[in-house]
């Protein structure tokens, strides 16, 4: 997906309830996409993005984690992991191709389609920027990912690879209000 505006989502989430972008206006958005709940990497990937919640916080941002999975399953793994932040069912698949992260992968051997784990903050107004995907994850700190620059012109946020640290620094230098 290219960076520009987002379009409108509105889905439901662990916890009984439904994640409508438009309804976070004014927050900095990290969505994270997962293959699936309860499996080694995504748990591992899950509890990192979970350690670094508050400092997210107070960098006015939120996480989303978001996977094909129920939200019945969704409620399990957060209940099991005491995850601090909502996990989108995307079963229909709507906000996974809408931020094309539904591909072919090779899963011991064997060619299946799923989610390629991608990781994307949405700005304040509602503007993109991807920012990494990653076939495996690799522990430490998250996803590897890091803020490059802002562009002014268009509010607009790049990002590529780094440690999953460098997001909160990296948030911290997003506008706080719509320009």
């Amino acid at each position: 997906m290219a960076s520009g505006k987002v379009t409108e989502f509105n889905l439901p989430t662990s916890g009984g309830g439904n994640f409508k972008l438009s309804a976070h206006k004014g927050d900095i958005v990290v969505l994270y996409f997962y293959p699936k709940d309860s499996t080694p990497g995504c748990t591992t990937e899950g509890i990192d993005f979970a350690a670094l919640h508050d400092e997210f916080g107070k960098a006015n941002a939120i996480i989303v984690g978001v996977s094909r999975d129920s939200v019945k399953s969704h409620d399990c793994f957060c209940a099991k992991h005491g995850f601090p932040f909502v996990l989108i069912s995307d079963a229909e698949e709507t906000l996974c191709t809408q931020f094309d992260v539904i591909h072919q992968k090779n899963m011991y051997g064997k060619q299946v389609r799923g989610i390629v784990r991608s990781t994307f903050v949405i700005g304040v107004a509602g503007e993109l920027a991807q920012c990494g995907a990653a076939s495996k994850y690799r522990g430490t700190r998250g996803q590897c990912w890091s803020l490059l620059k802002r562009s002014a012109s268009v509010n607009a946020v790049e990002c590529a690879r780094a440690f999953q640290r460098n997001v909160v620094s990296a948030v911290r230098h997003l506008p706080t209000t719509s320009e």
